[in-house]
């Protein structure tokens, strides 16, 4: 792939991210039903087309006068802009069978959160097309959508809503015979594992004791093979060095991070622990997204002018790839 397609990419990769990211962490609940349906018939066009309108405008992009904007709005967009189902999600049977009261102990809080009618949200991991161009997968209901939260100190850690479904949904169905899990959060891979006949057991490590507290006071008795999970109070880190060479898993989840931005740092670092599996499927919760993080790291080290990273004749079409970022190991120093 020639350099200058690929910074193009990559440019506007950036530039569709940060739109994104502005809209949802600022005005996430500007667009309004009526917003929508006005605009719908006054341009004689469907909901979702009339949605996407107004948020590519309310993201900031001039599709009118500037032919870049109009580019993002046709490549990222439009593709990427789907308006979900609630009842796939609250049929789902953590949501049919868990019911969480308001419940709080030590810096944790139990709680009920929810996306308003048009709040769009990050719904999946990007879709990655062969050109490295990232379609983030947006997501938003036209009816309010209610699910669990758990807040660390006032601030959201972990959720039961569509992202962390679509998003555990390969490691689930791949779960079979002894798991292990790295991270406790509302168990719902755990829950989901557990109900599994060709799973044998589910084996959880969680650090913090309150949080365990929690998941075994008001969370776990409601699992229906509960009794298949075992919870270790214990450091992912040290229990991945010392104890997992000694244990024999099938299958190993890890889901210790909030996003991209805390958990690519300890995806890299479970990375080099993998020999300790002694072969066991090793699962990561959003690795899409983390390689496409570290994508971003690497193509910017890579060409940086002033210092570039050594491809060592490499192609860099070849070391952005999915199956190289799954092998790199930044050098030391």
């Amino acid at each position: 792939m020639a350099l200058e397609k690929l910074n193009r990419i990559m440019e506007q990769n950036a530039l569709i991210t940060y739109a994104y990211s502005r809209y949802i962490n600022h005005t996430p609940r500007f667009i309004t039903k009526d917003m929508v349906e006005d605009l719908a018939r006054e341009c004689n066009t469907t909901a979702e087309a009339a949605y996407r309108l107004l948020l590519t405008a309310a993201m900031g992009l001039d599709t009118v006068d500037d032919p870049e904007h109009r580019r993002l709005e046709r490549l990222y967009v439009i593709p990427g802009v789907k308006k979900l189902d609630p009842t796939i999600y609250r049929e789902d049977a953590y949501f049919q069978t868990v019911q969480l009261p308001h419940r709080a102990h030590g810096r944790w809080e139990t709680l009920t959160a929810s996306y308003a009618p048009y709040e769009p949200f990050v719904w999946n991991d990007p879709l990655i097309l062969p050109d490295f161009r990232e379609i983030p997968q947006i997501g938003y209901f036209d009816e309010e959508f209610t699910f669990p939260a758990i807040h660390q100190d006032g601030v959201e850690w972990m959720s039961v809503k569509p992202n962390e479904v679509e998003t555990m949904k390969e490691p689930i169905r791949a779960a079979h015979g002894r798991v292990l899990t790295l991270g406790l959060g509302f168990g719902y891979f755990a829950f989901h594992a557990s109900q599994k006949p060709e799973v044998e057991s589910v084996t959880v490590i969680e650090r913090d004791a309150e949080a365990i507290f929690l998941f075994r006071e008001w969370i776990l008795p409601q699992f229906p093979h509960g009794e298949k999970i075992r919870i270790v109070h214990a450091d992912a880190f040290d229990y991945m060095e010392k104890e997992l060479p000694k244990a024999a898993y099938d299958t190993v989840f890890a889901d210790l991070w909030h996003d991209a931005s805390d958990g690519l740092e300890m995806y890299l670092r479970l990375k080099t622990m993998e020999p300790n599996a002694h072969g066991a499927r090793i699962d990561y919760w959003i690795e899409p997204t983390l390689l496409a993080t570290l994508r971003r790291i690497l193509y910017e080290r890579l060409t940086d002018p002033n210092k570039p990273l050594p491809s060592h004749g490499v192609p860099l079409a070849q070391l952005l790839s999915e199956e190289s970022l799954k092998q790199f190991r930044f050098p030391k120093g």
